[in-house]
């Protein structure tokens, strides 16, 4: 075979294998099915959820202040003198019972100022039945000369029956009476009790410095009672009793008192008792007065100075719910899920909103599910996925 000939037949081989694939491919072709066109499915939104749960809540009222002693004094002596004793619970920081003797002042010359008090009512004493004597003599002397006189049976003049001499000798008693109590008590104040149970802010006495009458020795408070003042806005006060302010009779609200002291969180039960005398005028607050008895019953105490939060529990609201602050819109609006999955606006009535916590009392129904995460674009009946705060996806 020539080359030609080879040369035509290659040509012709490579024409009729393009020929057949073109016909392979135009029958591929016409037999492959059609491709429907179809609509994206519309995104769904995610939301995170809780779960109301609804029952009898009391309202909390919130407030923040610092521990005062509900008795603070300073301690003065009454007289003056050397100090001789001063007690070793009279330091900074120290504690002491009530009646404890906490100083002692030199009292020799107290003592001797009660002898010669006590020897003068003597001497007073003797003067005064030395007159009374007189004036009994006087006025018997006064009948036996007047016997055949009628003015026998009359009492005779005062002046005769020395009346101004006894009653000048009683009024001499009376005064040296006056002054043994005088010295007895100043005797007493030598030795200096504790008022109260109670613990020593501060101190500036010692053994054998001589001390003045009136002079500032310590500081001491009460440790029976603490109180904090809170201020709380006016319309607060509807929520719990406070007594002698508050319509009603009885013990005022029941609060708690929490603080964080020494590394741990600590927690004391206490009571209102009372509003301070006026509002403040800067603020428009009102102070109120919570007390805590036994504060130093257990350690750590409620110690003065400490600042704490109180947490004052008012009314009860029946068939309430609380929700996160962040799960109310615009004021007084909720988000619900519905059992189609679908977002609902819901208005409710809001009794009070405290820090992270909004209480609501009407407007949920119990194991509802409420929307707490934010959404930009939302619109009444739009369809979303709940995933349950804190916890894997829901329906």
């Amino acid at each position: 075979m020539s080359k030609k000939t080879s040369r035509v037949l290659h040509i012709g081989v490579a024409i009729l294998l393009i020929a057949l694939g073109a016909v392979l491919l135009k029958t591929l072709s016409a037999s492959k099915p059609k491709i429907k066109k179809k609509k994206p499915a519309a995104a769904v939104t995610f939301v995170r959820t809780m779960r109301v749960a609804t029952g009898a809540h009391a309202v909390r009222i919130l407030s923040e202040g610092t521990v005062r002693a509900d008795m603070e004094i300073e301690l003065l002596p009454q007289v003056g003198g050397k100090v001789v004793y001063v007690s070793p619970s009279l330091v900074n920081g120290g504690y002491f019972k009530k009646r404890d003797v906490l100083l002692r002042i030199d009292p020799v010359d107290y003592e001797l100022a009660l002898t010669l008090a006590r020897a003068k009512v003597k001497d007073s004493e003797a003067n005064l039945r030395i007159a009374e004597e007189e004036s009994a003599a006087a006025k018997e002397e006064w009948r036996f000369l007047n016997l055949e006189d009628q003015k026998a049976e009359e009492a005779p003049p005062p002046l005769v029956a020395k009346e101004p001499q006894l009653a000048a000798a009683q009024a001499k008693l009376d005064a040296e009476l006056a002054e043994l109590k005088k010295a007895e008590l100043a005797l007493e104040r030598t030795v200096i009790r504790a008022p109260f149970n109670g613990r020593v802010s501060e101190e500036s006495v010692d053994v054998g410095q001589y001390v003045s009458k009136a002079q500032p020795l310590a500081s001491l408070y009460s440790t029976d009672v603490a109180q904090i003042v809170v201020p709380l806005e006016n319309e607060g006060l509807m929520w719990f009793h406070v007594p002698g302010l508050t319509p009603g009779s009885g013990p005022g609200s029941d609060a708690l008192v929490h603080a964080n002291f020494a590394g741990k969180k600590r927690t004391w039960p206490a009571v209102v008792v009372r509003a301070q005398g006026k509002l403040d005028e800067q603020t428009r607050m009102v102070n109120i007065v919570v007390r805590v008895e036994n504060p130093f019953a257990k350690k750590p105490p409620l110690i003065p100075g400490l600042f704490v939060t109180v947490e004052i529990r008012g009314s009860v609201i029946k068939d309430s719910a609380i929700i996160p602050r962040a799960a109310l819109r615009q004021g007084d609006m909720v988000w619900v899920v519905d059992k189609d999955g679908r977002l609902r606006f819901r208005n409710v009535e809001v009794a009070r909103i405290q820090n992270n916590d909004v209480l609501i009392s009407s407007g949920l129904k119990d194991r509802e599910l409420v929307v707490v995460s934010p959404l930009k674009a939302v619109s009444d009946g739009m369809a979303v996925r709940t995933v349950r705060a804190g916890k894997g996806a829901g329906k």
